[in-house]
């Protein structure tokens, strides 16, 4: 093989590089999950390119200020229906963080997220990269109405893909077929791979704009939803999400997927967190089913693998909210609440 081949050049000089001098990439690296793993990466001393549809995007200042990036990050541009720009992106890199994805129920989706995870696991494997991180979705392991709701959840659950799609849940089928396609294209290529399942990402936000999930917490905390679904959902910190992806990488024996969930609360609950802990904003306050239906029960998760394999710590949920809340206070977001509650008053007598 020539000297002058790049993938032999990129083998070369992944292998040699120690864990301090590694360069690693991560695709959507200007998204809510993806920015905090760019932070946390910088953090332990790695050197991080981040891709981007338009590194130029004044949306990707933020992660040109974040500490370290100065001297350890480079933005570049790749589309992961391009797999010449992966290529590119990857090239000279040990592991790549493939965090891209947009949270969408478009049925465009589901052949873009195969298709651009397929490309990404070749693309990694043909550079030389040791390792891939995959971030999943818990939309990819409850979602099964058969399933007793005694039972607890953990890494062999699958949800069910007739019934996401019978339900036009585009974004768990989406979930679900890109984790299949990463599992079998890495097992191809020798590629390793750990995947994180996070569930409804909530905490402070490094980028500027609002995102669904610091929306989710919004829309009840301003009353913007008059009432609340019988429904359950599962919580994580973006912070602690950041840090499984980094620490699956870093353990060279992990291994498959690790749920990444703190916490489950019926929206009942998260409404009450909210207006304990913010009692000056006009919370939603009724349940759509107003007592004509039995309360949603939570589900349970186990995350042993997480803590025990990863070593990883869950931040309290009320924490995760209240960052969030007043990250969203500070980039202006949020009404100060007199204003807030005038408008929500307002809405109400018309």
């Amino acid at each position: 093989m020539s000297s002058d081949d790049p993938l032999a050049k990129a083998k070369a000089n992944s292998n040699d590089k120690g864990a301090e001098q590694q360069l690693v990439c991560v695709t959507g690296a200007g998204g809510f999950i993806g920015s905090w793993v760019v932070k946390e990466l910088l953090r332990r001393g790695y050197r991080v390119r981040g891709t981007a549809r338009d590194p130029a995007d004044c949306k990707n200042a933020h992660l040109l200020a974040l500490e370290g990036a100065k001297e350890r990050l480079t933005l570049c541009r790749a589309d992961v229906l391009d797999r010449d720009s992966l290529r590119a992106a990857f090239a000279d890199c040990h592991g790549v963080f493939h965090v891209a994805s947009p949270v969408s129920n478009d049925p465009e989706l589901v052949p873009v997220a195969v298709e651009g995870t397929r490309n990404v696991v070749n693309a990694a494997a043909d550079m030389g990269a040791r390792c891939l991180v995959f971030t999943s979705s818990y939309g990819a392991v409850h979602m099964d109405p058969n399933r007793s709701p005694d039972a607890v959840l953990d890494e062999t659950c699958w949800s069910d893909y007739d019934y996401c799609k019978r339900t036009q849940n585009t974004y768990c089928c989406a979930k679900m077929l890109a984790e299949r396609t990463a599992t079998a294209e890495a097992a191809r290529r020798g590629l390793r791979l750990a995947v994180v399942v996070p569930s409804v990402t909530t905490g402070p936000a490094l980028q500027r704009a609002l995102n669904v999930s610091t929306h989710h917490v919004a829309r009840y905390l301003t009353g913007a939803r008059d009432t609340y679904p019988n429904a359950v959902a599962a919580y994580a910190d973006v912070r602690d999400v950041a840090r499984a992806h980094v620490l699956a990488y870093e353990r060279p024996a992990a291994r498959g997927r690790y749920l990444c969930i703190a916490a489950v609360l019926h929206r009942a609950e998260l409404a009450a967190v909210l207006r304990d802990l913010f009692p000056q904003y006009p919370v939603t306050a009724r349940c759509e089913d107003d007592g004509g239906k039995p309360m949603a029960r939570p589900y349970r998760f186990s995350c042993r693998r997480a803590k025990e394999e990863l070593g990883l710590e869950f931040t309290p949920l009320r924490k995760s909210l209240y960052d969030a809340v007043l990250c969203m206070q500070s980039r202006g977001h949020l009404l100060p609440a007199i204003q807030q509650q005038q408008r929500h008053h307002q809405r109400a007598s018309l």
